[in-house]
């Protein structure tokens, strides 16, 4: 191999390198999603949940759970030779919101993960994007024993506009979440050509 070459005799590729934002309710599968599908060790910033936190955080229908994020977890996946998503999981609790404003700086693009047993906690996470005009992909994490409900069912309980994606996933399966964050990358680039031609019309 030369030095600054491929063996092919090409040049090394500078991969274009996008930010991802992973959102949702408290216990939803953030830090399980960015850990599933990570190519480095992800960075994690988890702390045990304790007593003097039970008057605001709410454990409804997690209450297996014993820690949460308190900053944001981030991770790493190259989709492609010239393409690497940098992924940064938001804090699920409200507590924690004042955050989302500066880790969705720069952000191409977001996953909004949902809990059909706990739709409601993904709300903030819709409005947030959608407030901000950032383009979002609903993924209906499917925990085991949770019903399955019509896609349409689900995209009418969140009001959620036709043009937004809504996949079925699993949090926990590598490929089924690199299908997900790929449905991020083709929506924001399919909703960034729509402005662009619309401001060139």
């Amino acid at each position: 191999m030369i030095f600054g070459r491929s063996e092919r005799g090409k040049p090394p590729v500078e991969p274009v390198t996008l930010k991802i934002l992973v959102a949702g309710g408290f216990g939803v599968g953030k830090t399980t999603l960015v850990g599933a599908v990570s190519e480095i060790r992800p960075l994690r910033t988890e702390e045990l949940l304790t007593e003097a936190g039970r008057p605001v955080d709410d454990t409804s229908g997690v209450e297996a759970k014993s820690t949460t994020t308190v900053a944001m977890d981030f991770g790493r996946i190259t989709l492609r030779e010239d393409l690497v998503l940098y992924l940064f999981g938001t804090p699920g609790q409200e507590r924690f919101w004042f955050m989302w404003d500066e880790l969705s700086e720069g952000a191409l693009g977001a996953v909004v993960l949902a809990d059909t047993r706990r739709l409601e906690d993904c709300f903030a996470a819709v409005d947030y994007f959608e407030r901000r005009a950032i383009p979002f992909v609903v993924g209906v994490n499917c925990f085991e024993g949770s019903a399955r409900y019509p896609e349409d069912a689900v995209r009418g309980a969140l009001d959620l506009d036709d043009d937004v994606p809504l996949v079925l996933c699993d949090a926990r399966d590598r490929e089924s979440v690199k299908e997900v964050l790929v449905g991020v990358v083709q929506h924001a680039m399919t909703q960034a050509a729509r402005r662009r031609s619309a401001v060139t019309t």
